[in-house]
């Protein structure tokens, strides 16, 4: 598996992704995803230009992964991310995360925030072993097309400073 710089030409292999992860209800996105309309959203993600940035992990030449970063709050990027069941427990997961970490230090961000599902403790567990931290909890807070409420843990990691060398 190998983890590149994404460009315009994989958000829609990019939105298939999302679209097959989707069902298992531990994205924000719910099925049934517009794979149309989520790589439009793919691709002005990219058009922002730096700090936004995404990446893609491939399996034999195929997206099976995706990591994105965007600045909310000034220094602050929010990352999204998700992966295909069958290729999920080989490191791309840590991979995608390092490839973050490194642009964050780069861009000059102080910190990565995310959100992660209460029950999704695969994701949390990834999370927890790089280095993020539990900061908070949104109980009920999102309201999914079936009605149920659903609460998510806000987690987040410091980024280290680049070093200077003279």
């Amino acid at each position: 598996m190998i983890v590149r710089r994404a460009n315009v030409a994989d958000v829609s292999d990019v939105a298939r992704v999302v679209a097959a992860v989707a069902p298992e209800g531990f994205l924000g996105a719910q099925p049934p995803v517009d794979i149309d309309e989520r790589a439009e959203r793919l691709q002005a993600l990219l058009e922002q230009g730096e700090p936004a940035a995404m990446w893609v992990l491939e399996d034999e030449g195929e997206v099976v992964g995706y990591l994105a970063v965007q600045e909310g709050v000034p220094g602050v990027l929010s990352l999204g991310m998700a992966i295909l069941a069958a290729s999920r427990g080989q490191g791309g997961g840590r991979a995608l995360l390092e490839a973050a970490l490194e642009h964050a230090r780069e861009a000059g961000a102080h910190k990565i925030s995310l959100e992660a599902w209460t029950d999704n403790a695969r994701a949390i567990a990834l999370y927890a072993g790089a280095g993020f931290e539990v900061e908070g909890l949104r109980r009920d807070h999102y309201r999914r097309r079936d009605g149920r409420l659903r609460s998510t843990l806000l987690m987040g990691r410091r980024v280290p400073a680049r070093e200077h060398r003279g």
